[in-house]
């Protein structure tokens, strides 16, 4: 499973312009999951995520967590994080997990990130067509991979 974190100053998600999710203070979570995914991968994610300290202080340190702060969460399904661009120029997306398996482990992931958090965790819409707009604070933007635990 990997993730795209971005702290940002505010950040939504429209679909069919509509708009579906919008944060104030917070991180935009771009997930993509492959096959192998399980409920351990979410566990450390999740764990990673609510806790990195990349907030700043009061002596403006990047010292507080996203529970710190209280701070505001979207999450959004992104299965182009799992494409091989090794081979030719048209990016492969044979390990991105099919919706079988991935709305699921997403769902869940989205539970367990709510249970940590005091406020509502937003979400995209799985497999839509989704503009997401995000004012990327920092800029600050970090990946993170459960296979690789980094």
């Amino acid at each position: 499973m990997k993730a795209v974190i971005q702290r940002v100053s505010s950040a939504s998600v429209t679909i069919a312009n509509k708009k579906v999710a919008n944060i104030d203070n917070g991180l935009l979570i771009l997930l993509g999951i492959v096959e192998e995914d399980t409920v351990e991968d979410i566990k450390w994610l999740v764990n990673k995520i609510t806790n990195c300290r990349i907030f700043n202080d009061d002596n403006q340190v990047m010292n507080l967590s996203l529970t710190d702060i209280n701070g505001e969460a979207i999450v959004v399904s992104q299965f182009t994080l799992q494409a091989s661009t090794k081979k030719g120029n048209r990016p492969s997306y044979i390990k991105a997990a099919k919706p079988d398996i991935a709305i699921p482990l997403y769902q869940a992931f989205i539970k367990s990130i709510q249970s940590v958090l005091d406020t509502p965790v937003q979400t995209g819409q799985f497999g839509a067509d989704m503009k997401v707009e995000l004012v990327n604070d920092g800029p600050v933007t970090i990946i993170m991979d459960s296979k690789n635990k980094e």
